[in-house]
């Protein structure tokens, strides 16, 4: 008696699969096809998909959407607009190859420390009148952002200098407002690792 055969949506996927789907979500969010949240959404799932039936069903209403591997999708940047309010992006999100941050008179925080980065070089256009922006940048990172221009107000770049990757090239402008590029600090406590800003993790 033979076997069923295996049906090819059941099929095991791999790593490379699944950053292939993550840049053909890059390049649909680029074309206006999903907003940040959907992407955000859609990439969680397709980096946790094990099968072919689930890393598809993320690009299942997104028609003509391809990637090919003559080079990385090209898009426009993905844009981070803040008016007197407050944005975050913490955990385990991932980063667009390049990024346009719109704050005005309010605060924008992006911690890098757990996202899922997969790209060498990350763009950042800074756009900044009033408020702040602070990015929070992972251990072994470098960061360039000599071409920002400030008027009235700051950037403030506590990160070691180095040529690590990822690297961040930030350019952009600052208007009475605040630029703030640091990483993060760890004191460890027995089998508790304490980190500033502040977030505590367990060690087994």
């Amino acid at each position: 008696m033979h076997p069923a055969p295996i049906n090819p949506r059941d099929l095991r996927v791999s790593d490379a699969e699944r950053e292939h789907v993550v840049l053909v979500l890059q390049k649909a969010i680029g074309r206006g096809l999903l907003d940040l949240d959907e992407f955000t959404r859609r990439t969680d799932t397709a980096l946790a998909a094990r099968t072919r039936g689930e890393l598809n069903g993320v690009l299942v209403d997104l028609p003509g959407i391809t990637h090919t591997d003559s080079g990385p999708a090209r898009s426009g940047p993905v844009e981070f607009r803040n008016t007197m309010s407050s944005t975050k992006r913490d955990g385990k999100w991932v980063v667009p190859s390049s990024m346009r941050v719109y704050n005005r008179l309010g605060s924008t925080e992006l911690d890098f420390t757990d996202a899922v980065i997969t790209h060498a070089d990350v763009l950042v256009e800074i756009d900044l009148a009033g408020g702040s922006v602070e990015m929070l940048l992972p251990d072994g990172a470098s960061v360039d952002a000599d071409d920002v221009r400030v008027t009235a107000g700051s950037v403030t770049n506590k990160t070691s200098s180095g040529s690590g990757r990822p690297r961040f090239h930030i350019t952009g402008t600052v208007t009475a407002g605040s630029l703030t590029l640091r990483k993060p600090k760890y004191v460890r406590i027995g089998n508790m690792v304490v980190r500033r800003p502040w977030k505590l993790t367990w060690e087994s």
